[in-house]
C-alpha cells in the first residue's frame, strides 16, 4: 500500500497542514513558525527558548536557530538517500526539537537524553502530530555510558550541545565508533571553545572544574559529566582522529558572531551574510569570536 493510500484510509483524514508535511517536507522556516505557536502552549520552555522575550534580540536567537537547523538539513535530509532506510541516533537530544525537525521531514531518529525536562518530549509529540508523523521520533532517558547501542546500528550520530557534556570524552567517542556502521557520521553542533567572551564567562562560571559528577535523581546514581567543557576545532580534530574518526573539511562551520546589539543597526539577513563572507576564511575573528562550531566527522576505522 502506498504512502497516499495509507493516508487516505486514516480515519479522520489528517488535515492540510499534516499533508503538507508528507508531502512538500518542512522547511527550517516553517518549522521555526510553528515552534512559536508551540511555546505560547508549552511555556515551561520559554526560559530555555527564548524567543518570546526580549524583542530586541529576536532576530539574533532566530538567526542562530535557523542556521543550526540549515545544517542539518544540509547534510541529512538534502543528502540524496532514501530516507525510509536512513538509522539516526539523537546523543543528547534534549526538548527532541531536532528529532522532531527530522520527523516533519519523514526521517526516523532515536534519542536519548539525561535532561530534567524529558517528560515535555511527550507533550511535544501531541503537539507536533498536527503537522508530521512524530511516530518517526522515540526517545528514551538513559546514559550513554551504561545503554551502548548495538554495534554498527546508526548511518548519524547528531550531537547537539552534547559533546562538551560527555565524559571521558574517549570512551564516548569509542561507542559512537562501535555504533555506527561502516563511514557512518557524526554530525556536531558545538560551541566554539577559542571564542574569547564564553571563555571567560565560563571561567568566571565554573573555574578550571571542567569534570564534575552530579547526582541523577532518575538513574539514581552519579554520573561523570563534562561542566560545559567546550573545547576548540583543532583539540575536537584532534580527539575524532585518535578514535577513528577523520574531520570532513569541508563540513566546519563558524555561526554567530555578531552580537545582538549590531541587529538594532543592521538587517538580519545582511548580518548573516556578512557573518557567512567572514567565517568562509580563516584569521583571528573566526578563530576567537564565533560562538558556534559545525563540523562532520566520519568513521574511518573501528576502535
Amino acid at each position: 500500500m502506498g504512502l497516499l493510500q495509507k493516508i487516505l484510509n486514516c480515519n479522520p483524514i489528517p488535515n492540510n497542514e499534516f499533508l503538507i508535511s508528507y508531502f512538500y517536507m518542512m522547511s527550517p522556516e516553517q518549522f521555526f513558525e510553528l515552534m512559536l505557536k508551540e511555546l505560547e502552549v508549552h511555556t515551561e520552555m520559554q526560559p530555555y527558548y527564548k524567543f518570546l522575550g526580549k524583542k530586541s534580540s529576536w532576530h539574533f536567537r532566530r538567526n542562530y536557530f535557523l542556521q543550526r537547523l540549515r545544517y542539518i538539513k544540509k547534510y541529512i535530509i538534502d543528502t540524496p538517500a532514501d530516507k525510509d532506510k536512513i538509522s539516526i541516533w539523537d546523543c543528547g537530544s534534549g526538548y527532541g526539537t531536532t528529532c522532531l525537525f527530522l520527523a516533519m521531514n519523514g526521517i526516523r531518529t532515536v534519542g536519548t537524553t539525561l535532561e530534567f525536562y524529558f517528560d515535555t518530549v511527550q507533550k511535544r509529540m501531541e503537539y507536533w502530530s498536527q503537522y508530521g508523523d512524530t511516530s518517526l521520533f522515540a526517545c528514551t532517558y538513559e546514559n550513554l555510558f551504561d545503554n551502548q547501542p548495538k554495534p554498527a546500528s546508526y548511518d548519524w550520530i547528531i550531537v547537539q550541545d552534547t559533546l562538551h557534556h560527555l565524559e571521558p570524552i574517549d570512551e564516548a567517542l569509542q561507542i559512537f565508533s562501535r555504533s555506527l556502521k561502516d563511514h557512518g557520521k557524526i554530525l556536531s553542533i558545538e560551541e566554539n571553545g577559542n571564542n574569547l567572551i564564553q571563555r571567560l564567562k565560563l571561567y568566571k562560571y565554573r573555574g578550571n572544574r571542567r569534570i564534575i559528577s552530579i547526582w541523577d535523581e532518575k538513574l539514581q546514581k552519579k554520573i561523570l559529566i563534562g561542566n560545559e567543557n567546550i573545547r576548540s576545532l583543532d583539540t575536537w580534530q584532534h580527539l575524532f582522529e585518535n578514535n577513528g574518526f577523520k574531520l570532513q573539511d569541508g563540513s566546519v562551520q563558524y555561526i554567530r558572531y555578531f552580537l545582538p546589539v549590531h541587529y538594532r543597526f543592521s538587517a538580519a539577513d545582511a548580518l548573516l551574510e556578512k557573518e557567512q563572507r567572514i567565517q568562509s576564511g580563516k584569521g583571528l575573528r573566526r578563530e576567537y569570536f564565533f560562538f558556534g562550531l559545525n563540523f562532520i566527522a566520519e568513521k574511518t576505522r573501528e576502535r
